[in-house]
């Protein structure tokens, strides 16, 4: 009977410990029968000397990590393109402060939906020229999609690094996006939001951070949970791992000047000219984030959603339907509210609600 590699050192194990000698496989191989040449052939990937092995899942892993990654990074382009629609507003010259510093710097970026927190940690990454790694968390992110984990490629098991450790060796910006919904499996990140980097303890490496790594976290909320349920799956985070992130913004959205400079620009892209239309829309949003925050509305106009408005017109040319194909997700009663402020602020609009979205 063929004997395979599992055996071998499990049997070997049982006897002599994990580090075995020549004279221990010479022994076994008198006592089971077979030659020492055809054992140390199977012993290959667990030799650390002349006639020594180490029989311990921990070596093994060891010179698994050795091969190659399915992708070399190196390959990789990380570095965001500029977008020529993009507006400063808010906070970016401070984000792009931090980042150009090239210090580790944890910062953590709250607000609404939609405001543009993570498009300005883009551009402001696009135009240092600073690589970026975006991770978006979930409720089942983990260890092993954050740090890495082995992966089977070509038919053998191979570790590969996650995004965090891509960061780390590369010396790039992390971003950690929708932080909030995240579990309590986001600890493992305790250690590296230290700058201390990691050690890996599957294969008994330690990674240090390059200089220029640092971490950029955003959330709808502070980590404290979603009281008034508007952000459905966000958690409450743990105090230690919120009281790393060295400072934390609040992002609002862009004021109405910016705003219409931001949907003229996505217009002018789309070779869409509708001055009036975009005024109409910043008008509109103003108004009922104003009574949102008042408590008469209980949803809100993000900058996100002005946009797909200015895209859906370029696409049907037909801002009543513009408007009422983007606005369909709210329930029937926001839907006639925010109807009823854009009429408002538009004298040419005139639009009956229903559930239909033919033209």
């Amino acid at each position: 009977m063929a004997l395979s590699p599992e055996y071998i050192t499990s049997s070997l194990t049982n006897l002599y410990g994990s580090e075995v000698v020549a004279a221990d496989v010479r022994a076994w191989c008198a006592m089971n029968g077979t030659t020492y040449q055809t054992v140390t052939k199977k012993l290959d990937d667990y030799k650390v000397g002349r006639g020594k092995w180490n029989l311990t899942v921990q070596e093994k892993l060891e010179q698994k990590y050795q091969a190659p990654a399915g992708l070399p990074a190196i390959e990789q382009n990380l570095i965001p393109e500029k977008d020529d629609t993009f507006v400063k507003f808010g906070n970016f010259a401070d984000i792009k402060k931090i980042i150009s510093s090239n210090l580790f710097y944890p910062t953590f970026i709250t607000g609404l939906s939609g405001n543009g927190k993570t498009f300005l940690v883009e551009q402001a990454c696009a135009q240092l020229k600073r690589e970026l790694i975006r991770v978006n968390i979930t409720i089942e992110t983990d260890e092993d999609d954050l740090i890495g984990g082995f992966r089977l490629i070509n038919g053998e098991t191979v570790w590969h690094n996650g995004p965090v450790i891509e960061a780390l060796e590369r010396g790039a910006v992390l971003l950690l996006d929708e932080v909030d919904l995240a579990s309590n499996k986001i600890l493992c990140l305790q250690s590296i939001l230290e700058g201390k980097g990691i050690f890996l303890k599957k294969i008994g490496k330690f990674v240090q951070p390059k200089n220029g790594f640092t971490v950029i976290a955003t959330a709808n909320t502070k980590g404290k949970g979603s009281e008034d349920g508007r952000f459905i799956g966000t958690n409450v985070l743990n105090e230690a791992f919120l009281e790393r992130f060295c400072v934390t913004f609040e992002q609002s959205y862009p004021t109405a000047a910016t705003e219409q400079k931001i949907l003229e620009g996505i217009a002018n892209d789309l070779n869409v000219v509708a001055p009036a239309f975009c005024k109409h829309l910043v008008d509109w949003a103003d108004i009922i984030r104003k009574t949102f925050y008042d408590g008469g509305i209980e949803d809100v106009i993000s900058t996100r959603r002005l946009i797909h408005i200015i895209r859906a017109y370029s696409i049907f040319a037909d801002k009543e339907k513009a408007i009422k194909v983007c606005i369909n997700r709210f329930d029937d009663e926001t839907k006639a509210s925010f109807i009823e402020l854009y009429d408002k602020v538009d004298a040419d609009f005139d639009m009956n609600v229903d559930n239909s979205t033919e033209s």
